[in-house]
């Protein structure tokens, strides 16, 4: 087991014992999706890629990537983007994993 596991267990041990939301205490994004047409991503580092027929966003350790048709950002906020567009597919992606 790794360094990175073992911080990772010992945050999530912490934040149960402390009944601090997850995502908070392990840096990971909160991702809802509204039908095929919107997804809400927080807690994001930034955009990678933006086409009309592709997005990807840095989070945490990794990459959300959002595929569809005409999709265009609709909120970009510190915290908080939204995406929206005829969505096809949503995946979790490794830092310069080809999608």
């Amino acid at each position: 087991m790794s360094l990175r596991d073992l911080q990772k267990r010992l945050k999530k041990q912490v934040s149960d014992f402390l009944e601090i939301p997850s995502d908070i205490m392990l840096d990971l994004p909160k991702i809802v999706l509204v039908g095929n047409m919107q997804v809400f991503i927080e807690n994001h580092r930034g955009i990678v890629e933006y086409t009309s027929d592709k997005v990807r966003v840095k989070v945490g350790e990794g990459e959300v990537g959002i595929s569809g048709a005409t999709l265009m950002l609709r909120n970009i906020k510190t915290d908080e983007i939204c995406v929206e567009g005829r969505i096809k597919a949503l995946a979790f992606l490794e830092p310069g994993e080809v999608w």
